[in-house]
């Protein structure tokens, strides 16, 4: 298996940007996910800055994979996606339909997970437009994945979404803005004072969501640490671990020594949880609620 980091789901400052992305040159990571996936107005980078950290990165020996923006809201956003999509140097990561249609039968591409790709026959049909890899749907239980993997035609790669709060949902309201009584488009840039987003409890004051801007995300951790030998005996071929504002290097690095097999499934885990900014969720797969934990007895 290969070691992935995704695109940052949270909006930084440019200086933590870029100090982040040099970082992470040095990190144990295979392939690293570039670009803003989430809300256009958040501009402290613009795409060339993308493309020119992207450029260093692959200087340094990694697959580097810029992804496209998952709502696609007006005209700057459309002409932003052209321009991705005819860049020349990177692999595409779709998001969108119709980010795959400005990919189709040009290059290939991965098929991101908010495509929503449930059953074989999508699969293969996104592979005989050129996606290369598909990342499964966060939902996903591992027995899905198996049937689909087992049924499929194409040689498609799998990639699945193995630690990080999980994307949700995403609306055309913003609700980091709604929290703090702003419109959207006068929302001052308040995702930028919640570097892992704006965590939300119930009444009786149990973790419940995660307001990111547009994007909801769950309150817990989904964390497949513990299940690197499930991943692996499902066939899959690419783990991602989401980027969290803190101690991102020292995750890859667990994940990294757990796929070699120099830490087991319980040390990994037992190191995992001090680094993490919230508790462990697995359960979606497991095909349980996605806030439940189980523990990998094997």
């Amino acid at each position: 298996m290969k070691l992935a980091l995704g695109p940052v789901l949270y909006y930084w400052d440019r200086d933590t940007m870029l100090s982040f992305y040099d970082e992470m040159a040095d990190a144990p990571v295979d392939i690293i996910y570039l670009g803003e996936t989430v809300c256009s107005r958040r501009h402290l980078l613009r795409l060339q800055d993308y493309l020119d950290m992207a450029e260093r990165l692959a200087a340094a020996g990694k697959e580097v994979v810029i992804s496209t923006q998952t709502l696609i809201e007006s005209e700057y956003d459309v002409k932003t996606l052209r321009k991705i999509a005819e860049n020349e140097n990177f692999r595409v990561e779709a998001n969108d339909m119709g980010a795959v249609r400005l990919l189709a039968n040009k290059l290939p591409f991965v098929a991101g997970s908010t495509l929503n790709v449930f059953n074989p026959p999508t699969l293969d049909f996104l592979a005989g437009l050129g996606a290369a890899r598909w990342v499964m749907p966060v939902e996903m239980s591992r027995e899905s994945l198996v049937s689909i993997l087992r049924n499929r035609q194409s040689g498609i790669e799998t990639e699945v979404f193995a630690y990080g709060r999980l994307p949700l949902a995403f609306s055309a309201r913003c609700f980091t803005a709604r929290h703090h009584n702003l419109q959207k488009d006068d929302c001052q840039f308040k995702c930028l004072d919640y570097e892992d987003g704006l965590a939300l409890k119930t009444r009786e004051g149990q973790p419940f969501l995660t307001l990111n801007g547009i994007q909801t995300q769950s309150a817990l951790v989904h964390n497949l640490i513990g299940e690197l030998d499930t991943l692996q005996d499902a066939g899959i071929d690419v783990v991602r671990v989401s980027p969290q504002a803190h101690h991102t290097g020292e995750i890859l690095r667990l994940f990294r020594e757990g796929m070699e097999q120099r830490l087991t499934s319980a040390q990994a885990l037992a190191q995992i949880e001090d680094l993490m900014p919230a508790a462990s969720c697995n359960g979606y797969w497991h095909g349980k609620p996605g806030l439940d934990f189980i523990r990998n007895t094997r």
